[in-house]
């Protein structure tokens, strides 16, 4: 039986004393998608960072010390993980500073269909939030990643942008990548499984 794009067992994550989520399992097809949902604090972002290898998971519900070692994590392939953060320097012309990223990661991004062309010769800093969200998905897709960790991905983004961001959503599933998205906000996922994290604080 061919492996799962994503495979994790008993993630806990805890903030001070507080328990934010587990015991947590998520197994993922290849082509599925997971939406993440709750209020803000619950643990989104945390879970995202884990499951990119940015966070180690907690190791052990804080009310039973006692249980061994912390939970597993398994991707088949590789992980791209869109945050709020743009990886792209500040003070150089948005053209430069993707320019940049393409040597490190050797792939490119259609500049077209995500709407950059026109604004490449512009400073970084001075890109709108939709535009820095749309220079953000450049870089994600740059990378050739097999799979995709994004977090709130509609936040900045007119209506075209949202449609733009569900296609390319639709187009990773296709190829086999699976898709994690955390989002206040409607997103088109089909089939998506909806994880609640409050109703994980075991």
């Amino acid at each position: 039986m061919e492996a799962s794009g994503l495979t994790a067992w008993e993630l806990f994550c805890r903030r001070g004393d507080r328990l934010l989520f587990g015991s947590l399992d998520l197994w993922a097809d290849k082509g599925a998608a997971i939406h993440l949902v709750g209020p803000n604090g619950i643990g989104k972002t945390s879970l995202l960072r884990i499951l990119a290898g940015l966070l180690p998971p907690s190791l052990t519900h804080f009310e039973h010390p006692e249980l061994p070692a912390r939970g597993s994590l398994s991707w088949q392939g590789s992980v791209g993980l869109l945050d709020g953060n743009l990886p792209l320097d500040e003070h150089l012309s948005l053209g430069r500073a993707l320019k940049f990223w393409r040597a490190v990661d050797g792939g490119t991004a259609d500049l077209d269909r995500l709407g950059l062309r026109p604004l490449l010769e512009i400073p970084v800093r001075f890109l709108s939030t939709g535009q820095r969200k749309r220079a953000a998905l450049a870089c994600l897709v740059g990378q050739g990643v097999d799979h995709w960790l994004l977090d709130e991905p509609l936040n900045g983004l007119d209506s075209d942008g949202v449609t733009l961001v569900e296609s390319l959503i639709a187009e990773r599933r296709a190829a086999g990548g699976v898709v994690v998205v955390a989002s206040h906000q409607p997103i088109a996922l089909p089939g998506a499984e909806v994880i609640d994290l409050r109703d994980h604080p075991r």
